[in-house]
């Protein structure tokens, strides 16, 4: 059964309202550096590496890829959940409205921009990135992505399970199309950006 090591990228410098694709806070590129220390004494092996397109998640894996001397894979199904609303403004206003209900209220008209954005497909892709995996991963990613892998592991509709810290470190295993968690990562009430 492959595991699936899933990092929540460090603090960024700018919330999801207010930048589409910001890069990492002075705190954030520190979280980076803490995480891929905290992942080379956990694995004690080098692994494959994935990150997310979004430049945040590739700074994030900058300092455990230059430790491994690897480059991470780009992997666009594990990217941030997208907006169907183009105003940061009103982007911040339908993110918070999205992460106060379920899975059943996200595929909602009103939610999905009238079809604008297909969340039923992104959240499978989300969970067909993981469960393709053929072996150990470290998979750099977001705070909606990981809970998506989360509620998919068990079996928990709500769109938030949990509330995972920058550079938190979740657990998976795989085994064909079904997730398991592992080790939910440590929690804090962070911006989601």
């Amino acid at each position: 059964m492959p595991t699936i090591y899933m990092i929540r990228h460090g603090e960024a410098a700018a919330g999801w309202d207010a930048d589409t694709d910001p890069g990492l806070s002075d705190k954030g590129r520190a979280q980076s550096e803490a995480v891929a220390r905290e992942i080379e004494t956990r694995i004690g092996r080098k692994l494959p590496l994935l990150s997310s397109p979004l430049r945040r998640c590739r700074e994030t894996s900058e300092p455990l890829a230059a430790s491994w001397a690897a480059t991470p894979a780009i992997e666009p199904r594990v990217a941030e959940v997208p907006s169907p609303v183009e105003d940061l403004a009103a982007r911040g206003v339908w993110l918070r409205r999205l992460m106060a209900g379920t899975w059943a209220d996200a595929l909602a008209p009103e939610i999905t921009g009238n079809g604008k954005v297909d969340l039923a497909a992104w959240r499978r892709a989300v969970i067909d990135a993981l469960t393709e995996r053929s072996e150990d991963t470290v998979i750099f990613s977001h705070f909606i992505a990981i809970n998506v892998a989360a509620g998919a592991a068990t079996g928990d509709d709500r769109f938030i399970t949990f509330r995972p810290d920058n550079c938190s470190v979740t657990i998976f295993e795989t085994e064909g199309p079904t997730l398991k968690l592992v080790e939910q990562g440590r929690e804090a009430d962070t911006k989601v950006n």
